[in-house]
Order: structure tokens, then C-alpha cells, then sequence
């Protein structure tokens, strides 16, 4: 049934809530203040060419999980007699034909911190300055943002450790907000129901796309420390894909690992650490954030790249892991570091060919993570990996996968010696460490 708050919207003043990597409806920080303003509001999410038209593969599953999503969120909208408003266009344009459809107030959004997203922002808030409509930011998808956690100094931190400290010091002086969404939904503004775009009308094919299973109970996450570091196990929480696309809330998140492990708890700080440094550091996205780096001779082969890519390196860890992420867009976090640290170091592959492969196929594909922890894998990062730390793959498959249940999984019919290796251990470290070790001595 439609409220008084609910009819139909004619010329009436509205406000909107922009959706964008915080794709739910229950506690969330810009939808709970639009809700809990005068005016009606209408919850508006784009798909932004910008970034489609860079994604090379039409059958790419973010797109889909994306475009299933806003489908349920519509579902649940249409039971409180609205609906979505979905633009296909660049951000700009898409604000522009808003504003000749609809009578807007104020429009509401959650902060990202990423540089096109901080471009994109700056550009709209122009606009609608020009147009004399509010413009309301709210922190969503962090506990602590830009320089909310800091050294005495004022600077940013560059080393975890410290700033993880400092970070769960803040946390015990603070008081987590609830928003409490669902008591507000009679302010959605009465909205005919509007289908979403086709996929194909995007630019996108369907396709299947299977998440993992959250394993958040408290009996799964009390064995995190003890089972994470073995893929063959359900170890992982495999809240991943959840997160970066918004639709389950950090906030939630960090209070249930705050009681139950710290381990995992530090993992959602590594990533807000990792946001952090992109934030204060953007440059990071194309250049080593060690500058003293810049100057290894990779070698950069491309066969052997593309070797690595479809998993044929005839090292069994290595092979199983990019496999699973060709076939699934997933990959277990002990194999990412040893894929990365593969291609970095017995390959001497550039991080930013790895990098912008993993960004092509991960479902929970995040800049600012992707790119520190490439980084870190590499030694050119921040609080990274030294360079003399090189991983053995064949040590690592024989600690982490010793029944070899993993490697069979994903290389049906595997046995010892299936592939030749592209390259022989020793003689890749031995590479590695000269090749670096001659890189800082040029300085």
C-alpha cells in the first residue's frame, strides 16, 4: 500500500540516494539519512560506461552479479511501492537527465576513496552545485577513512603494524553507528515500477555466477587463524565479494570479528590500511611505491606471462590457483601470494601485468587491495615482502595442500611431473635476488 509520503511524484521536491558500491538496503549510512529527511526519496544507481567500456570480457560475472543484485533490490523496493532509477551512461550525463525528470532537493551517497571515483564525485557535486541541489556524503564502507587513523604527527602510517595498533585503539573509544534503514522505509518515494536494462543492452552477456558461501558462524570463524592458510579447506569467511560490492556492511562485520578473532579482524584492517595509503598515495596505482624500485630490469617475457596466465608454469600450487580464478574469478588467499610471487620473482614479471590480470578476473576485485598486495608480493610496496623473501612453491604445496585435494580439484588427472616447469627454483631465486640486488646498488 502507498503512504502519503508514497504518492506518485509528479513535480514534487525529492530527494535521491546514489547507489553505487553499497548495493543493500538495510544499514546503510547514505539511504538511512536520505530516508529520515522530508523529502520522499528515489534510490538511483548508474552503469557507468566509463567502466564497463573498459571491461574486455562481455561475460564478465561482476557485471552480472551487479545486475542480479539491483534486480532483488528492486524486488524489495517495489514491495514499498517504488522502484529503482537505472541510467546506462557516463556519470555526468546520467545526473543531467535526472534533474530534467525529477524535482531534486538533495542527493545522497556513500564516500569511495579510489581516484576515478574521487574525479567522478568532484565533477557531479559540480553540477549540482550549478543547480542549486545538496550534495550529502557519509563514510559506509570503512570503520576509519582517509586520515582517520594517523601517526602523532599528523602523517599517513606506511607500515601495518603501527597503524593497526593505533586503528584498534580508535575502535575501542568508538560507538559504531546503527542505521537502522527498515524503520524508515515508508520515505522511499512512490515510484512506478521500472525494469532494470538487459544485460545485453549493456554490452554484457549472462552468465552463471556462483559467490561463495559466507562462513561467518561463530563456530567457522573461532578456527579461522588455525584453517586459513590451506585451500583445500573451507577455512575462509569468503566475505570478499560481499564487502567490495557493498552488499553486506563492514560494520557488521568488524564487531562479529572483534569478538571472535583477531586474526580475521585484521584482515578487514589490512584492507582499510590499503585504502589509506591509495588515498594518500595515488600514485601508487601506476609506480612502485618504493621508488628505489623503479629500476629492476624485468624481463618481462610474454610467453612466459601467458604461461602463468592460463596455469600451465608445471608448478602444481601456482597452475591450480590461476586455473580456479579463470574458471571461477575466485582465488584462495595463500595461492594469491604465491601466484603473485610466482611472477614477480621466478619470472621477474612486472607486478603491474599480474595486477591488471587479477583486475580482469576477481570478483572481488578492489584497487586499493590488489594493488598493495601485489606490492607487497613484489617488495616495491609498502610494509612489503623483502625482496630476498622468495616462496618455494613446491615447499608451500607440500605444507598447504599435502593430500594434494586442492591441486587435484583443479588439475583433473594432476600427478607429479604432469608439466615440465618453465623454470627451475634455485636457479629463479638465485635470478631474483642478483637481479634486485643489482637494481639497489645502482642508486
Amino acid at each position: 500500500m502507498v503512504t502519503n509520503r508514497q504518492q506518485l511524484i509528479g513535480d514534487k521536491e525529492v530527494n535521491v540516494y546514489w547507489m553505487r558500491r553499497d548495493l543493500r538496503l538495510h544499514d546503510n549510512a547514505a539511504l538511512y539519512h536520505a530516508l529520515r529527511s522530508p523529502e520522499p526519496v528515489l534510490v538511483f544507481f548508474i552503469f557507468d560506461r566509463f567502466i564497463l567500456e573498459r571491461l574486455s570480457d562481455t561475460r564478465d560475472k561482476r557485471v552480472n552479479f551487479i545486475h542480479d543484485t539491483l534486480a532483488e533490490i528492486n524486488r524489495q523496493l517495489h514491495r514499498q511501492g517504488s522502484s529503482l532509477v537505472v541510467l546506462h551512461d557516463f556519470p555526468l550525463p546520467a545526473f543531467e537527465q535526472l534533474v530534467t525528470r525529477y524535482n531534486i532537493k538533495n542527493v545522497f551517497f556513500n564516500r569511495d576513496y579510489e581516484p576515478y571515483a574521487l574525479e567522478r564525485d568532484a565533477a557531479v557535486e559540480e553540477f549540482l552545485q550549478s543547480r542549486q541541489i545538496g550534495w550529502n556524503s557519509f563514510k559506509d564502507q570503512v570503520i576509519f577513512e582517509k586520515s582517520e587513523v594517523m601517526k602523532p604527527d599528523g602523517s599517513p602510517y606506511t607500515v601495518f603494524t603501527p597503524y593497526s595498533k593505533k586503528w584498534k585503539e580508535k575502535f575501542m573509544q568508538t560507538e559504531l553507528p546503527a542505521y537502522s534503514t527498515e524503520e524508515f522505509f515508508s520515505g522511499f518515494a512512490g515510484n512506478p515500477f521500472q525494469k532494470i536494462p538487459a544485460l545485453e543492452k549493456l554490452g554484457f552477456e549472462e552468465v552463471e555466477v556462483k559467490i561463495p558461501v559466507l562462513n561467518i558462524s561463530e563456530e567457522h570463524i573461532k578456527g579461522y587463524n588455525q584453517n586459513r592458510n590451506f585451500p583445500a579447506v573451507e577455512g575462509t569467511s569468503n566475505v570478499s565479494v560481499p564487502l567490495r560490492f557493498g552488499t553486506i556492511s563492514i560494520r557488521e562485520l568488524v564487531s562479529h570479528a572483534y569478538n571472535l578473532d583477531e586474526q580475521w579482524l585484521n584482515e578487514f584492517i589490512w584492507r582499510e590500511f590499503f585504502m589509506m595509503i591509495l588515498y594518500h598515495f595515488p600514485q601508487v596505482v601506476t609506480e612502485n611505491f618504493r621508488r628505489k624500485y623503479d629500476r629492476i630490469k624485468w624481463r618481462n617475457n610474454e610467453e612466459e606471462f601467458d604461461l602463468w596466465c592460463k596455469g600451465e608454469t608445471g608448478y602444481a600450487m601456482v597452475d591450480a590457483g590461476m586455473r580456479q580464478l579463470n574458471e571461477t574469478g575466485c582465488m584462495h588467499n595463500r595461492v594469491r601470494m604465491i601466484t603473485a610471487g610466482f611472477l614477480t620473482k621466478h619470472l621477474l614479471i612486472d607486478w603491474r601485468w599480474g595486477e591488471a590480470y587479477f583486475a580482469e578476473k576477481l570478483l572481488d576485485y578492489e584497487l586499493s587491495s590488489n594493488n598493495g598486495n601485489w606490492q607487497w608480493a613484489a617488495g616495491t610496496g609498502c610494509d612489503a615482502a623483502p625482496y630476498f623473501r622468495i616462496f618455494n612453491p613446491v615447499t608451500q604445496l607440500k605444507k598447504f595442500d599435502p593430500q594434494l585435494d586442492y591441486v587435484k580439484k583443479w588439475i583433473p588427472g594432476y600427478r607429479e611431473g604432469y608439466l615440465e616447469p618453465i623454470v627451475e627454483h634455485k636457479f629463479a631465486r638465485e635470478r631474483a635476488l642478483e637481479v634486485y640486488k643489482r637494481s639497489l646498488a645502482e642508486l
